[in-house]
């Protein structure tokens, strides 16, 4: 792990939106974008098909159908779906992440707070060049033992990050959106810091980690917390480090605002 945290924000909160949309007449599975998920009730692997409503048929439809030899009211077409997935309403909203919150992943108390005058310009993006993991059991534990690296080791009043990306497709919540980082010296009173877990140098995370991160960064901007102009880094543009990885950072250097 580079440890170049510190600074300012070392002086030693979620939504839980659920999808209350109107049901459609009837759906089908149909296309592979995968989409943003708002509520932490639904998961979604991203790979998965998108679940996106039909149009309903007009007058006279279910005629038609019976002259192609189905039944009224479906569409004549053969309609193919994946049946081994699980049916889950369309999402909406803001477009935020799973986020796991502090008591859920079994967070310690904070020592102490500084507030983040929000919105901020910038987001900053790590990685935690530890081991990876692809679960919520695992990932807690990961950022647990980062806790405790963080506190205990480097004595900072908590784990350094705002949020924490894991390659389950789950956001872990760190400082959170208000309090001030200690992720990017001389830069944490005017950034979010989202890391990525594990290490990226050589391979990239996997999609469901990607597509978490780019919600996230949506979901701040939604929520008022990242400017709508804000300015996306990696931790080496403002640091003398690695970090985020080269393969990590070699995606990151495409996604839209980035500036070195």
């Amino acid at each position: 792990m580079q440890v170049t945290g510190g600074g300012r924000g070392d002086r030693r909160v979620l939504s839980r939106t659920p999808w209350a949309g109107a049901s459609p007449t009837r759906g089908e599975f149909r296309a592979l974008a995968p989409p943003a998920i708002s509520s932490p009730t639904l998961a979604w692997p991203p790979s998965s098909p998108a679940w996106l409503p039909i149009r309903p048929f007009a007058a006279g439809a279910g005629a038609a159908a019976r002259r192609a030899g189905s039944r009224p009211g479906l569409s004549p077409a053969p309609v193919s779906f994946n049946a081994g997935l699980p049916f889950s309403p369309p999402p909406h909203g803001t477009g935020c992440p799973r986020i796991i919150s502090r008591s859920q992943w079994g967070a310690r108390a904070p020592k102490s707070r500084v507030p983040l005058k929000t919105p901020v310009p910038f987001v900053i993006i790590h990685h935690t060049e530890g081991n990876p993991c692809t679960s919520q059991a695992s990932c807690s534990r990961q950022v647990k033992g980062i806790q405790n690296y963080h506190m205990n080791t480097q004595r900072w009043s908590d784990i350094g990050y705002n949020f924490l990306i894991g390659e389950d497709g789950n956001v872990y919540e760190g400082r959170g959106w208000s309090t001030m980082g200690a992720h990017a010296k001389n830069w944490n009173s005017k950034s979010l810091g989202f890391s990525f877990l594990g290490s990226f140098t050589s391979r990239v995370p996997n999609n469901a980690a990607l597509n978490a991160g780019k919600s996230l960064i949506q979901c701040a901007v939604s929520k008022g917390f990242l400017s709508r102009s804000y300015t996306l880094k990696g931790h080496r543009n403002v640091n003398p480090t690695s970090c985020p990885g080269n393969a990590l950072y070699g995606v990151i250097s495409k996604w839209p605002r980035f500036k070195a």
